[in-house]
C-alpha cells in the first residue's frame, strides 16, 4: 500500500486527526460526530440514516486498514467507532443542545461501560470489531433518548 492510500486511511480513520489527541481520543473523536451531526441533523431520516450506513461501512473498512497500519489491534487513536456511534445515537433525535449534549454524555458511558453484549462484539476481527461495539452503544444511546423523546422526559 502507498504512502497516499495510509494516509488516507489513517485520515479517515482517526475521525481527521481528532483520535491523535493525547488525552481521551475516544471523547474527542465523538467530538467529532457531534460536528458531523450538527452539518446532518437537517437531513431528511432516510438521507441521513444512509450517510450513517456509509460511515459505518467507510469506517469497518478504514479501521481494518488503519490496524494493519497501526500494528496494533482497536488502537485507541482509531475514533471512527465513535463518530458513527454518535451519529447513530442521534438518528431521528430532535435537534436541540439538550439532546445534544445528552446523547453524547450517555453515548461516552455507554462506550467506555459497554453493557452486553456490546463487550462481546468488541471481540469480533478487524474493522467489524472495532466500529459494531461502538454502533452497538449509539444504539442503546438512541433508544434512551427517543424514550425521552416520547417520554416526555425532557
Amino acid at each position: 500500500m502507498n504512502r497516499a492510500a495510509k494516509a488516507v486511511i489513517l485520515f479517515i480513520s482517526q475521525g481527521a486527526c481528532a483520535g491523535r489527541f493525547p488525552v481521551a481520543p475516544g471523547t474527542a473523536g465523538t467530538v467529532v460526530g457531534v460536528f458531523l451531526y450538527l452539518g446532518m441533523k437537517g437531513l431528511p431520516p432516510a438521507h441521513y440514516f444512509a450517510v450513517c450506513v456509509l460511515v459505518i461501512l467507510v469506517g469497518m473498512l478504514a479501521a481494518g486498514h488503519a490496524e494493519i497500519i497501526l500494528g496494533r489491534t482497536d488502537s485507541p487513536s482509531i475514533v471512527i467507532d465513535e463518530i458513527a456511534g454518535y451519529l447513530t445515537a442521534m438518528f431521528m433525535v430532535p435537534p436541540g443542545w439538550l439532546f445534544i449534549v445528552s446523547g453524547f454524555l450517555i453515548f461516552r458511558v455507554f462506550d467506555i461501560v459497554k453493557p452486553w453484549p456490546l463487550k462481546r462484539l468488541e471481540e469480533l476481527h478487524g474493522g467489524a470489531g472495532v466500529m459494531l461495539d461502538d454502533v452497538g452503544a449509539g444504539i442503546y444511546t438512541n433508544l434512551l433518548l427517543q424514550l425521552a423523546v416520547y417520554g416526555k422526559l425532557f
